[in-house]
């Protein structure tokens, strides 16, 4: 696992995959280490060299009591030059717990999960202030909402180099179109920020707005097609990036229509990658007839992958 700190070369090499994870089906919700390890070779034997356990993996509702073991585990399954980011929160005490943790791992950042109630955007920064104490590493910040944290609050953080990177995903019916991304790329060099919505908006948000790169949870079932996208927008070549792009959109629709995080969970099962399990709770599975619509999307994209399971 990669545990040198990070820099912009990390942020460019390698789409940021934002992976499921595998549990098994017992009154524990356990992590399930075989499965995430055939998940981890998947995404590493299509070219992906970073993996960021975030809102697909549901940390929003992990114990505290689990999350060195799911430290010890990320790390053990990952090659030696992966790198992985775990994320904490997103309330200010698990925040604060999950710190304490990671100071005793070798982890070089980690992500702080958002959460708009309570919350104000200095008591964000005040948060991010205390998780970088606390852990001893600097923090992702993740904007997903324009209530979050302003664009002003954020480069104030990023100026005090607690910042490692910054992750972008607020949802815009035009991704071109976008005055709070303007306004942060004049606050904040774009080499920091990656777009944080899946492959959707990253013709805009690299080539229109020059921010560094893209995560994706669909990259878990095309992960070097994926790549291909990442490869081809930094060529300048946006006709085979839009191609390559339109082959993901099936499943991303089904993501936006009936949720990103259910969805690419059944999605990695259906399409035989790894066994994902039950969703920890406060999540749910998907309805039998939605899971019939994932299932063949899926093995589509996993074809086009060109490793059919």
């Amino acid at each position: 696992m990669k545990t040198t700190p990070v820099t912009r070369d990390d942020l460019t090499r390698s789409v940021i995959a934002v992976p499921p994870l595998c549990r098994n089906a017992d009154e524990r919700y356990s992590l399930n280490a075989d499965e995430n390890r055939k998940l981890i070779q998947h995404l590493e034997g299509g070219g992906i060299s970073t993996l960021l356990y975030g809102g697909n993996a549901n940390l929003y509702h992990i114990a505290v009591s689990e999350y060195e073991e799911l430290l010890e585990l990320l790390a053990a399954s990952v090659a030696e030059d992966t790198w992985v980011i775990p994320s904490v929160g997103p309330m200010f005490g698990t925040i604060m717990d999950q710190a304490a943790i990671l100071k005793r791992h070798a982890f070089p950042t980690a992500m702080i999960l958002p959460t708009l109630f309570p919350a104000t955007a200095s008591g964000v920064q005040v948060a991010v202030r205390e998780f970088v104490s606390r852990s001893g590493i600097p923090a992702v910040l993740y904007i997903k909402d324009e209530n979050y944290i302003t664009p002003e609050a954020a480069a104030e953080l990023v100026d005090e180099g607690i910042i490692s990177w910054i992750k972008y995903a607020i949802v815009q019916e035009n991704p071109s179109v976008d005055g709070y991304l303007k306004r942060l790329l004049e606050l904040v060099d774009p080499g920091i920020i990656v777009s944080g919505i899946g492959e959707q908006p990253t013709v805009a948000h690299l080539k229109e707005f020059g921010v560094a790169g893209f995560t994706s949870g669909c990259v878990c079932v095309a992960p070097s097609k994926s790549m291909d996208v990442l490869r081809a927008l930094q060529a300048d070549d946006i006709g085979a990036a839009e191609e390559l792009r339109a082959r993901f959109a099936p499943l991303e629709d089904l993501r936006n229509a009936h949720g990103p995080i259910p969805v690419l969970h059944h999605a990695v099962a259906l399409a035989g990658i790894a066994d994902t399990g039950p969703h920890l709770p406060l999540m749910s599975s998907l309805a039998d007839e939605l899971q019939a619509l994932i299932g063949p999307v899926a093995r589509e994209l996993l074809a086009f992958e060109g490793g059919a399971h």
